[in-house]
This record gives structure tokens, sequence and C-alpha cells, in this order.
């Protein structure tokens, strides 16, 4: 009979095992269905992009939920909500339990509980997803809440990886709370500006194909320069904020945040560079080899800071 110690390391094996499936199963929702995304991944260490492919892959789920795959297999709009709200129930019992038969969720769970990543910041995110199941008109005041939801506190998800594995390579790392403070503030207008920008790309989609308009305040059926400049300005806040708090980012992740805020600060020039009527037609891009370029001039910085 094997000996308690050898039991032990049979059952660590077979779930070390497990683990590498999710977390293998969320690297191949990123390479499906986010080209950028999954480049900034790369430029971080392993531990780091193990655990944002996990966060990532479940948003990634949610949202092809309440944008039309779900209903694409036949699912009636009262099914959506009930497979929302499983796929909810189910991340919060994984985050509790450390298991979950669904590997993106079980990815995700493993990932949460290392880093610290509780229901203050899945509840908001589904709570928002649930909100697109909703087909009436978003109202101004709903939008903040929604942008919380949806994409800041991914942004703090995300923040947390970082943090932790700083901590764990070098636990004289630890933030203090004026600094995890300001961290948290860049990760939340980072997020903010990501989301707008893509709210902005994908006008025509979100207006015509899904019936939503984030942009309340305005008509896109009537969208102007003006329209355009407001919403803009409102993303270069954000993303001047969020660049203030990057040099004090942990340095090996420093670089891959660098480059997806350069990514983001791209699309926001060409879309001020194209005519408002065009936005309603064209989804903006940012080319590859100026894709590369951002990267490399990222990378260069980050190596240049501190920690």
């Amino acid at each position: 009979m094997p000996s308690a110690a050898e039991q032990t390391a049979a059952r660590s094996e077979l779930l070390a095992r497990y683990d590498d499936a999710a977390v293998a199963s969320a690297a191949t929702v990123i390479s499906r269905y986010s080209t950028s995304f999954g480049a900034a991944a790369r430029l971080l260490d392993a531990p780091a992009r193990r655990g944002i492919r996990s966060i990532y892959a479940l948003v990634r789920v949610a949202d092809e939920l309440v944008d039309g795959t779900a209903a694409a297999a036949g699912l009636a709009p009262v099914e959506l909500r009930r497979v929302l709200d499983e796929l909810e129930a189910e991340t919060e019992v994984a985050m509790t339990r450390g298991f979950s038969t669904n590997l993106v969720v079980h990815a995700f769970a493993t990932t949460a509980v290392a880093v610290g990543i509780g229901p203050s910041l899945t509840r908001p995110f589904f709570a928002s997803m649930r909100r697109d199941l909703d087909p009436s008109p978003i109202r101004d005041d709903e939008v903040g809440p929604y942008i919380h939801g949806s994409a800041e506190v991914v942004g703090l998800m995300c923040l947390a990886v970082f943090l932790a594995c700083e901590e764990a390579a070098d636990p004289t790392m630890a933030p203090d709370a004026e600094r995890r403070q300001r961290l948290e503030h860049g990760a939340v207008h980072l997020g903010a500006a990501f989301q707008k920008i893509n709210f902005l790309r994908d006008l025509e989609t979100d207006w015509r194909t899904l019936g939503r308009n984030y942009f309340p305040w305005c008509d896109p059926d009537a969208f102007t320069e003006a329209d355009k400049i407001r919403i803009l300005d409102d993303i270069d806040d954000d993303l001047a904020i969020a660049g203030r708090s990057i040099p004090e980012l942990p340095r090996r992740a420093r670089g891959a945040v660098l480059s997806a805020h350069g990514l983001f600060a791209g699309l926001a020039a060409r879309c001020r560079a194209t005519p408002a009527a065009e936005l309603m037609s064209t989804r903006i891009r940012v080319p590859d080899a100026a894709k590369l370029a951002i990267v490399a001039r990222s990378m260069i910085a980050a190596a240049g800071g501190s920690r």
C-alpha cells in the first residue's frame, strides 16, 4: 500500500495535470478570440501569463454568451439568463471549492484563489453581462456601473495577478497601501479606456446588430464629429491617468501593460483621425507593423524603469 506521502504526491500530480489542462483551455480561448490580448499576454512571464489568460477566458466566455453565440446555438432569451446565472454560480462555488468540471471556470477559480480575487469583483462583472441581456436602452446613469463591471473590475483582477506574482518572487515587494491605491486607480482607468475604445470601434455592430448604445447621450444614426471628440477626450483622460501609474507596476508586467496602453492609444488616435461617419462603417485597427513598433518601444521603456 502506498504511504501517506506517496498518496499525497499522487493526488498533487493529478490536480496539477488538471490545472494545466484548464490553463491550456484558457489559452485556446484567447488564441481564438483576441490576437491583440494574446500578444500582450505573451510578453508576461509564465506565472502572470497563466493568471491573465485564466481571467480573460472566463470574461470572453461570458461575453460570447451575451453577444449572440448562445442564441446562435438556439437558446431562447430566458435560457440565456439562466445559463449566465449558472455560470456565475459555478464560478463562485469553484472559488470556494477550488475545483470545477468546467475547465475555463476551474482555471479562473485557481487564479482567483491564488491572488485574492473574490465576489466583490466577479459579481459586478456578471451584473454587467446580465445587463446586456436586457433589451431596454441603457440609461445615462447605468453607463458608469456597466463600465465598472464589464471592464474596471477586469483591470483590478489583472492587477491582483501582477502584484501576487511580484510578491511571490520577492516577498519584500508587497505594496504598501498607498502604492496599491495608486495602482488600483490606474487599473480602473485603463480598463475603462479599453472598454470605451471598443464601444467606439464597435458602434455600428452594437447598434445595428445588437441594438445597444453605450453612449446614450448621442444618436448612432446621426453620429457627429462633436460626439466623436467628446468620447475620445474622455478616453484620452482615462489613458493619461492610467499612464501615470504604469511606472509603479512590477517590472515583469510593465512592458505588457505599456504595450496594451500604447496599442489602445494608437487606436484612439486613429479614431480621432477618422471622420465620424466612417466610424459607423469601418472598424478601426492598428496595422501589424505599427503594433510591433509600439511593443518594441514599450519593452525598451519598461526595461529602463526601476523595481
